[in-house]
């Protein structure tokens, strides 16, 4: 049985967009697989994304406009559909990101209070 930091941890709803943005944006154009891999890879495997989830957040961040696609051949030699930042989603991501360090500052904040007691 895993410890508890061991155990892996499922993708906050919504957190999930944001993480996608910022890998098409490091690393250019990507599959869903890979991206969904480098996601589990850049959190040290902490995350777990599985391929249902990813391909709906696709989707809908397609139709946002924030990312477009095309087909293309993957590593393997199959085909695959690509997908790539579209400049409405580098303004998504950088406003998601500024929001993102202002929730997480008043998370922090709220955590390191001291009891009253």
């Amino acid at each position: 049985m895993p410890r508890k930091s061991e155990e892996k941890s499922e993708v906050l709803q919504g957190t999930l967009d944001l993480m996608i943005l910022k890998t098409l944006q490091s690393m250019g154009a990507q599959h869903g697989f890979g991206i969904a891999r480098r996601i589990e890879q850049v959190s040290e495997d902490v995350l777990t994304l599985n391929e249902g989830t990813v391909y709906t957040a696709l989707l809908r961040l397609e139709l946002n406009g924030w990312i477009s696609s095309e087909w293309g051949l993957s590593e393997n030699n199959r085909k695959a559909r690509y997908y790539a930042i579209t400049k409405r989603g580098m303004k998504q991501l950088e406003a998601e990101t500024e929001n993102w360090q202002r929730i997480a500052g008043v998370i922090g904040r709220v955590l390191a209070q001291e009891g009253r007691g």
